[in-house]
């Protein structure tokens, strides 16, 4: 009952709120004020695009595609192929948006519905030395050496743990050549803090291992393989997790939670990229983009995306204005390929061979001595092909048909 200023920070923490009208309104609010901007941000949105066009054809590139990626050394194809793979798999994600709204008990789903926890959540308090000791479980699994490394930096103060007063909000990981790295927590004792811990020292390990195997020159890493380390322990994690608890609510929490991580990381940033392609080809031809026309292209992958169980608000249609990644043209397809690969990887791990797991260390120490493809295939994961997407989202499919199994059976 009380009034409160919209925030893009209050909109993240709100639209997951249990009450529906507070969902909606802070939903309508926000997008409201975007949507008195849309010509304006229509305008910038344009203007961007056709700079990068011009600056492709200016250097000689075969589109703004291939500028993007030609740095990297990554060909288009891995690219379209995320996009056709992930095509090919919707009728998975029209799958969950029914569960989701079967669920919640809604006659109909909307956007403001999709963030919302259908599953109570995990009430568990988990002190910082509890995750300790459940990182070191859940990623025993990569050997001796990498628990050893994990030990050294939990007890040589590589990080900042608690929330402190000035400390920056969030989490990070970094380091410079010559030193450990470092990490950057605000731990407050929650599962998802637990999550965070083991994501952030998957950073740090790869920066660990990177520095003592590669010359300086070649210890950094490319964008597109960064986040795989880190997504990968929480992959471990969640199965450890999911492996060790015969509570079935648990399990059920447990399993949302992956599926959420598919739909806003693999669907979502896929969606993004899908509709960064659309822009930039049309710009490249000669064609002007107008609020309306965004505002055409956006709900149309909506539809597509989301199926006919969800309902697109006029609103909705405007939330592309409210995405700064759009503005570093073809960025957001590696939160989905990074997000691919580490799910493959960890069922490598989990399912696989000694070498299987020797060949994720070596992919760790490789720095940028290759480009991002060839490194990760050293781990066994080709993302010039459709497979390790493919196995991603059969993956996602096991884990609707274990939600689905466990729901009815609490029915």
């Amino acid at each position: 009952g009380e009034k409160v200023e919209v925030t893009e920070s209050l909109y993240g923490k709100l639209i997951r709120d249990l009450n529906r009208d507070v969902r909606r309104q802070i939903f309508e609010s926000i997008l409201s004020s975007y949507k008195g901007f849309e010509n304006t941000f229509a305008s910038c949105l344009y203007n961007n695009t056709k700079y990068y066009d011009f600056s492709t054809k200016l250097n000689n590139y075969k589109s703004p595609l291939d500028a993007s990626l030609s740095d990297e050394g990554i060909d288009e194809e891995v690219y379209t192929n995320l996009i056709e793979t992930v095509h090919k798999n919707l009728d998975k994600l029209h799958r969950y948006t029914a569960i989701k709204k079967k669920v919640l008990g809604l006659d109909e789903i909307h956007f403001y519905d999709l963030y919302v926890p259908i599953v109570e959540d995990i009430s568990k308090k988990f002190s910082f030395e509890d995750g300790k000791k459940l990182a070191k479980k859940a990623l025993s699994v990569l050997g001796k050496d990498y628990i050893n490394i994990l030990k050294e930096g939990f007890n040589n103060r590589w990080i900042d743990i608690y929330p402190n007063e000035g400390k920056p909000s969030g989490a990070y990981a970094w380091s410079s050549y010559d030193s450990h790295p470092y990490v950057l927590l605000n731990y407050t004792d929650t599962l998802d803090d637990v999550s965070t811990l083991v994501h952030e020292m998957g950073h740090a390990i790869h920066f660990y291992k990177s520095n003592k195997n590669q010359p300086i020159h070649m210890a950094g890493h490319s964008i597109f393989t960064a986040e795989v380390a880190s997504t990968c322990n929480e992959a471990l994690l969640s199965r450890y997790l999911l492996d060790n608890t015969t509570s079935k609510k648990e399990k059920l929490y447990l399993i949302h939670d992956f599926l959420e991580s598919f739909r806003t990381t693999l669907y979502r940033q896929t969606m993004f990229a899908e509709f960064e392609l659309t822009i930039h080809n049309m710009v490249s031809k000669g064609e002007a983009l107008t609020a309306e026309k965004i505002n055409e292209i956006y709900k149309k992958l909506y539809e597509v995306y989301y199926g006919d169980d969800f309902v697109i608000d006029d609103l909705l249609v405007v939330e592309w204005s409210r995405i700064p990644h759009f503005y570093n043209p073809f960025y957001v397809y590696q939160y989905a390929t990074g997000y691919s690969a580490a799910i493959a990887l960890s069922e490598k791990i989990l399912n696989g061979n000694n070498e299987d797991r020797a060949n994720y260390i070596k992919f760790l120490e490789s720095g940028s001595s290759k480009d991002p493809i060839d490194i990760l295939k050293i781990a066994g994961v080709d993302m010039s092909k459709s497979s390790s997407i493919q196995e991603a989202l059969n993956f996602f499919g096991k884990l609707l048909d274990e939600f689905e199994e466990i729901y009815k059976s609490l029915e």
